[in-house]
């Protein structure tokens, strides 16, 4: 993250005991990446360089869109949520290209557990190149060090591996996998939890 900034916090929940600070969408910035807000201008390189590729969306749940439009309409509802304090969703900047070629969100919380979990996509050209574990490594730190979270997982399709490659690289560990037990683009599918606590780090 920024050295200058600090997650100021914009929410406390209620929950006796707990402490989770949320702050919003801040910006990360790591040795080749910026994360950071995404913006209605970014449709276009959205649905090139991810959005609208099969193979990218294939273990997903949202379809692959069929029109710049679509793309759109999304960047509207997700640039009106940075309002709230507790949407964290970031585009994946490289550096030298200066446009996004992915996205990394914070798909769910559970207040009661202080838990965060993480889901994510990148672009075909830039699949086996680290950018996905670099960025993820840099959210599970922003939400244990900025946000306070306690546990922080991710999940993927049995039959999407390099996913789960991407989690093992961040020191995320295997907790097992629920049959059947969510819905993506192939279908019903069993899916493999990975996770990191605050005290393994």
């Amino acid at each position: 993250m920024e050295e200058d900034k600090i997650c100021i916090p914009r929410y406390k929940s209620e929950v006796r005991g707990l402490d989770m600070n949320h702050c919003g969408t801040y910006t990360i910035e790591t040795k080749r990446l910026l994360l950071r807000e995404f913006m209605v201008e970014d449709a276009e390189a959205m649905f090139q360089n991810w959005a609208s590729d099969k193979e990218v969306t294939k273990f997903l749940t949202w379809p692959a869109y069929t029109s710049l439009d679509t793309a759109i309409h999304i960047l509207n509802e997700w640039t009106a949520s940075y309002e709230k304090p507790d949407f964290y969703q970031w585009a994946i900047v490289p550096k030298n290209l200066n446009e996004p070629i992915g996205s990394i969100s914070v798909v769910s919380i559970n207040e009661k557990t202080q838990m965060a979990e993480i889901g994510y996509c990148i672009g075909r050209p830039w699949w086996n190149r680290g950018i996905t574990s670099e960025a993820l490594s840099a959210v599970i730190n922003f939400m244990f060090d900025q946000v306070g979270a306690n546990r922080v997982q991710a999940k993927h399709d049995v039959n999407n591996p390099h996913s789960g490659l991407v989690m093992k690289k961040c020191g995320m560990k295997y907790e097992g996998t629920l049959r059947s037990a969510a819905v993506n683009n192939q279908g019903v599918c069993d899916v493999s939890i990975y996770a990191l606590l605050k005290s393994d780090r």
